[in-house]
C-alpha cells in the first residue's frame, strides 16, 4: 500500500480524517478483521502499520493497529500486544511532537503491556506476530529511557525518531 505524503503532527499537518486538506480525507478505513497471531502474515493492516512504523509514520501505525485492536474487542492477549505496539506509535508521535516527558510515558506503557505479552506466552515463545519479544521490549525501554529523537521545531513531512525497526519473520 502506498505510503502517505506525510506523517500527521499534531498542529503542524492537516489531520489525516477530519480536515479536507487530510491524506485520508473522505477515505474512512475499512473494517478490519480479527487477526490471528500465527498467521500475521494475512493481516495486511497488521503488516501495514509495521512497513509504517518503520518509515516514520507513527500516527498512522497507531491508527493502523488500533482497527486491529477493537477488532480482537479490546482486551485479551492479541488485543494487549497491539495497544502495546500502539503505545510505542505514540511514543513515536510524542517524538514528534517534541514532547519527552510523553515519549517516556507511552514508551513505559508500551513497555508494560509488551512484558506482560511476554509473561503470559511463556519462556518458550519468542515470537509474537512474527516480532521478537526480547527486541520489542528493548526497543521500548531504548525509548522509555529517552531514546528518541526529539524536536519541537520538527517540520519534516516525515522522520524516524527510533534508531531501531520492526521486523516481523
Amino acid at each position: 500500500m502506498p505510503l502517505p505524503p506525510y506523517s500527521y503532527v499534531t498542529g503542524r499537518f492537516p489531520h489525516p480524517v477530519r480536515d479536507p486538506a487530510g491524506h485520508s480525507f473522505g477515505h474512512p478505513p475499512a473494517a478490519a478483521a480479527r487477526p490471528e497471531p500465527e498467521r500475521w502474515r494475512d493481516s495486511r493492516e497488521f503488516l501495514f502499520g509495521v512497513d509504517l512504523f518503520n518509515h516514520g509514520y507513527y500516527w498512522e501505525a497507531h491508527e493502523a493497529w488500533e482497527s486491529l485492536w477493537h477488532a480482537c474487542g479490546r482486551s485479551g492477549l492479541a488485543a494487549d500486544f497491539l495497544k502495546g505496539l500502539i503505545k510505542l506509535a505514540a511514543a513515536g508521535v510524542k517524538a514528534r511532537e517534541g514532547r519527552p516527558e510523553g515519549v517516556r510515558r507511552h514508551a513505559r506503557r508500551a513497555h508494560e503491556l509488551l512484558e506482560q505479552t511476554r509473561a503470559r506466552l511463556g519462556p518458550d515463545v519468542r515470537r509474537y506476530f512474527g516480532l521478537d519479544l526480547a527486541e520489542l521490549l528493548a526497543a521500548a525501554a531504548h525509548a522509555r529511557g529517552g531514546g528518541a529523537a526529539s524536536d519541537a521545531a520538527d517540520h519534516a513531512p516525515v522522520r524516524i525518531v527510533f534508531p531501531f525497526q520492526l521486523r516481523p519473520e
